[in-house]
């Protein structure tokens, strides 16, 4: 599935975009330079006609989009939450592909509820709903449970989504091969290890019994979070094309007009969606990695609910250090410590100098600072951080693809909350209270403690584990000391051992 016959599928996405009039609009939002224009448009124009046609009634990109498969879509959702990338009035249009794709037919939803639980919805549930979200690869109906009478949300899988969605992502392998062999110089960004990430993410998410487990651990790690809730998992009405998670009502946080209506306070809104995330990335290396628009509501308590847990991210205790060292040392303009992090995580090889590379990171940061609270803007940190690391041979960090990704998309849901956010202001005191927990004598004495604690599991076998290798070192100096004698002596050898056995045989 990662020949050359995917060729075709690139094909057929330019001339999709073509066709559907999106060519022209897409590289303009993205201020592709002149000569890229006139070649898009050169060569997509002659293909036009083999391009989807989409639904004429959508605007072009997301007529484009839609027509192209759930891959592009998600690619769509992404884009919907930077307004500051492609402009309001695309980010607007593509909010419809969060949750308000046409839907499949609610008999084709009882049939899967049924197929996947082993007995029919009716037995499970006292009523069960027309759909009331249609995402890229579910869609979700509201019934009731009828042991209990309790609301609840079953997202069910689209019929036939893995095979579809598994054949754009297997377009893409070909477009990161070609990528890195046309371009030499974007090996270091590791394409193809970023779409094996992006697969590895995928697959996950179209297994809901992996999605209810990952729901069911944010739950359990976040429930005594003030002003944070995630809805309970109903195990028994759960398996891996249905979901079943109690019902939650609420404003979603993409509809400014309801939520001003409801007289909630947008900045603090903002405030706490980049707090949480932060929060829980620092504090539990979990987190939910799909944090847009259409899966965050304001629930009737004013409460901030998550729901779609399909893609979380998971950071190690040392990343998780890294990253908040990297984030504080910009937040004191530090930028000789930010460098010595880089270099001490190995993000930048070891023969580059480390006060270049500080002044390098000097020159990303300081302009940025230098702006108004409205232009401060972690997406235009991290494309200038881009620059800088290629310039040194930084390569791409495929753990840290989820974290980067999703930092950008909530930074974009905070600023349609309060286009006037402080980022960095708004980050300060979370990573600042990290770094004062976990980075400071007593975090490191904590770490010594458990340190000895790890070796005192092992006391009882150290004194197995020091002959052993004892006796690894004394064979191999007795190996290498052989190796350095003369032929005639392993000749020599062997004959006086030949005969001492031919001597012992005649005593005996």
């Amino acid at each position: 599935m990662r020949g050359p016959h995917n060729i075709w599928r690139l094909i057929r996405t330019g001339a999709t975009f073509e066709r559907t009039g999106a060519m022209g609009i897409a590289l303009e939002a993205f201020d592709a330079p002149a000569p890229l224009r006139a070649a898009a448009r050169v060569l997509g124009w002659p293909f036009q006609w083999l391009g989807l046609p989409g639904d004429p009634s959508r605007p072009p990109i997301v007529r484009a989009l839609t027509a192209l498969g759930p891959a592009y879509i998600k690619f769509g959702q992404l884009l919907s939450t930077r307004p500051d990338v492609v402009g309001p009035e695309i980010a607007e249009q593509l909010k419809v592909l969060q949750d308000k794709l046409p839907p499949f037919p609610p008999e084709e939803a009882r049939a899967a509820v049924a197929r996947e639980l082993g007995v029919g919805p009716d037995v499970l549930f006292s009523e069960f709903g027309p759909p009331v979200a249609a995402a890229s690869l579910a869609q979700v109906h509201r019934a009731r449970m009828r042991d209990d009478g309790r609301a609840v949300a079953v997202k069910v899988l689209r019929p036939g989504i893995e095979r579809a969605f598994l054949r754009d992502v297997d377009a893409f392998y070909l477009a990161a091969w070609m990528i890195e062999h046309l371009a030499p110089f974007s090996r270091r960004l590791r394409p193809r290890a970023v779409i094996e990430h992006f697969e590895g993410v995928v697959r996950g998410e179209l297994d809901l019994r992996m999605e209810a487990a990952a729901a069911a651990e944010y739950r359990a790690r976040t429930e005594n979070d003030t002003g944070f809730r995630v809805p309970a998992v109903i195990w028994s009405a759960s398996g891996r094309r249905v979901m079943t998670l109690e019902w939650v009502s609420g404003i979603n946080i993409g509809d400014l007009e309801a939520l001003r209506e409801s007289g909630v306070n947008l900045t603090d809104l903002s405030r706490r969606v980049i707090q949480t995330f932060l929060t829980h990335a620092l504090r539990d290396g979990f987190f939910h990695a799909d944090m847009h628009q259409g899966n965050l509501k304001l629930g009737p308590d004013g409460a901030l609910v998550a729901l779609d847990f399909g893609i979380m991210g998971r950071i190690d205790a040392y990343t998780r250090r890294v990253y908040a060292e990297i984030l504080h040392g910009f937040l004191l303009r530090d930028y000789t410590r930010v460098a010595e992090v880089h270099f001490e995580a190995g993000y930048v090889p070891a023969d580059r100098d480390v006060a270049e590379f500080a002044q390098a990171l000097r020159a990303v940061g300081e302009p940025i600072f230098g702006q108004d609270a409205a232009h401060i803007s972690m997406a235009r940190l991290l494309a200038h951080l881009f620059e800088v690391t290629e310039r040194f041979g930084m390569e791409t960090r495929t753990e840290l693809i989820l974290l980067q990704r999703t930092m950008v998309v909530v930074e974009g849901v905070a600023r349609g909350l309060d286009p006037a956010m402080n980022m960095w202001e708004t980050a300060r005191p979370v990573v600042a209270g990290y770094i004062a927990e976990n980075i400071s004598p007593l975090a490191t004495a904590r770490d010594i403690a458990s340190t000895l604690r790890v070796l005192g599991r092992f006391g009882p076998r150290l004194p197995q584990l020091a002959e052993a290798a004892l006796m690894r070192v004394t064979l191999a100096e007795e190996k290498a000391a052989a190796r350095a004698l003369p032929g005639w002596v392993y000749g020599l050898g062997g004959a006086m051992v030949g005969a001492a056995l031919v001597a012992l045989g005649g005593m005996l």
